[in-house]
């Protein structure tokens, strides 16, 4: 837990067997003081009154604030329900937490292990690194083939499932080896969501994310966070967040807290509508690559089912040129041609349009959204057969 927040005392939280939903609904609350809103809003604040010692826990806005308190409850709650040994830090996006990580634990002559098929800006991180005299191996999520670089690392950094490609990998298996080695693990959980994976539970260090898709759900925030459970690792972690000053403004930190508990709602229709989506698009002949973990014939669904609870929101698909994927994404009405995911409304990108993915020109990442089912299954089935011509 942050041992420089308030207690939670008997805050109005659920229990370790409560159900998704209901701890979503009721993560991070306080305890309900009479007159008081249930979720307190934002607390705008660059510093609080301090009488004589510095102590207690709000003291500068860099370092705290009571909004993130909450949040950082809220997220924890649904990182690793029921442990009172982790500790979760908020931070302004998903790239700063991920940042946070890295360059807290790494130090020059360290090797860290990346995926080579990850969020597209692990590459601009591997070149910050390496400026510090760190050395970064990189091998495919798939197949598990980090552990074939492992020897000798300080930190092992796995995302699955990986974006765009949607690949996974035995998060168990890879910890036990990294562990044996002595090298720290981290997680990026963005896809899946504590909702749909929960990293610390198969042994993880860290489970780190952007909370920027679906966690907030809404397009309207950047947020990253770490959950940890190894205090001297966090304490670093912590000390990066104030030496950078990659804080979250209390407004997006409210707005995340708010959006938190419609999550397992969200997460249930957008994890049902897009099995639905791959099974239409399973059917269609100029469709090739087809990956969502959730197909009992996907690569990486074996691997999946045993560590998964839910597969995401997020469907990839290539399809036979540049050209035809330009006029399949014009041809959409109920997806918006836009980057990110996780959102309530569906979205859908060229991915090589970038430049930072190995994919193809006609890869098609497509991010499922609370529409209903045959609707969207329509739209993209009618842009389809628009963009064959």
């Amino acid at each position: 837990m942050n041992d420089s927040a308030v207690d939670n005392g008997g805050a109005p939280g659920a229990d370790a067997s409560a159900g998704d939903g209901t701890r979503a609904v009721r993560a991070g609350l306080p305890e309900p003081v009479k007159h008081e809103p249930t979720l307190p809003g934002p607390v705008f604040a660059a510093h609080f009154h301090l009488p004589g010692d510095p102590t207690g826990p709000y003291t500068y806005g860099r370092d705290e604030n009571p909004t993130w308190t909450h949040l950082e409850r809220a997220i924890g709650e649904l990182e690793a329900p029921g442990r009172d040994d982790t500790e979760t830090l908020v931070f302004a996006s998903g790239m700063a937490a991920i940042s946070s990580v890295l360059f807290s634990q790494l130090r020059a002559g360290d090797v860290a292990v990346l995926p080579d098929d990850g969020y597209q800006a692990l590459p601009l991180v591997r070149a910050q690194l390496e400026t510090y005299g760190i050395e970064v191996r990189t091998a495919p999520t798939g197949g598990d083939a980090q552990l074939g670089v492992l020897d000798g690392a300080k930190l092992l950094w796995i995302e699955t499932p990986s974006n765009p490609g949607l690949d996974v990998c035995d998060v168990r298996r890879l910890v036990e080896a990294a562990h044996a080695g002595g090298a720290l693990v981290a997680v990026d959980n963005t896809l899946a969501t504590p909702l749909g994976q929960r990293p610390l539970e198969l042994g993880a260090d860290f489970s780190v994310a952007s909370g920027t898709k679906q966690l907030t759900g809404h397009g309207d925030i950047l947020l990253g966070y770490v959950t940890g459970r190894d205090t001297e690792a966090m304490a670093a972690v912590r000390r990066w967040r104030k030496i950078v000053g990659a804080v979250p403004g209390p407004m997006e930190a409210w707005l995340a807290h708010r959006s938190i508990a419609t999550l397992q709602l969200r997460v249930e229709r957008q994890n049902a509508t897009a099995l639905k989506v791959a099974e239409a698009l399973r059917e269609r002949p100029e469709v090739t690559g087809l990956r969502y973990p959730g197909l009992r014939d996907d690569p990486a669904h074996e691997v999946a089912a045993r560590q998964m609870r839910r597969y995401g929101c997020v469907v990839s698909f290539t399809l036979p040129s540049r050209a035809r994927a330009d006029r399949f994404l014009e041809a959409l009405r109920l997806v918006d041609d836009a980057t990110s995911f996780g959102g309530v409304r569906s979205t859908a990108e060229r991915r090589g349009r970038w430049g930072g993915d190995a994919v193809p020109e006609g890869f098609i990442r497509l991010s499922v959204g609370a529409e209903d089912p045959e609707d969207l299954v329509a739209d993209l089935m009618r842009a389809l057969d628009k963009s064959a011509g």
